[in-house]
């Protein structure tokens, strides 16, 4: 009894342990998001600029290994509409597919849900905190890759 006992307070203070560097490594995550999303969107700003194109972007970060909650920046790059598209619906469209699949928007892994559009223009990467998310919505699909793309790989400098 007492070695069933002790097995479990060792199991449960691994779990706690577990949690709270869990929750430290999301706090960290954070707080480096905070620092530097908004350099990442000038990036993808400047890499929309380079290729004439205008949008919005996304920088998001979900903390963790599931979307449970997440912090985001936006960023109008030039144009937050252009005729009958809302470029920040479309974002947020791309920004919320990722959430769900933990893949690029437009990958096709699933089914589409209701309220999601299937374009690609957002990119995703694991890190040790979370995942981060890039989305740019303005351009041609290939062309909103490579900006979100590149605001992606800035920010995962610093993770």
């Amino acid at each position: 009894m007492k070695k069933v006992l002790l097995m479990v307070l060792i199991v449960f203070f691994g779990m706690v342990l577990s949690t709270q560097a869990q929750n430290a490594a999301a706090k960290q995550g954070e707080k480096i998001f905070l620092q530097h999303a908004d350099d990442c969107l000038l990036v993808i700003e400047k890499a929309a600029l380079e290729i004439g194109i205008k949008g919005v972007a996304i920088m998001a970060f979900i903390p963790g290994d599931s979307t449970m909650a997440w912090i985001s920046k936006m960023k109008v790059e030039g144009a937050i509409t252009r005729d009958n598209l809302n470029f920040l619906a479309i974002a947020n469209s791309k920004t919320s597919e990722m959430a769900l699949t933990l893949k690029n928007s437009g990958s096709g892994v699933r089914p589409l849900m209701h309220g999601e559009l299937g374009y690609p223009g957002g990119v995703i990467k694991k890190v040790n905190a979370g995942y981060l998310l890039a989305t740019f919505s303005g351009g041609l699909s290939e062309q909103d890759v490579v900006v979100a793309g590149k605001g992606l790989e800035e920010l995962s400098k610093y993770y």
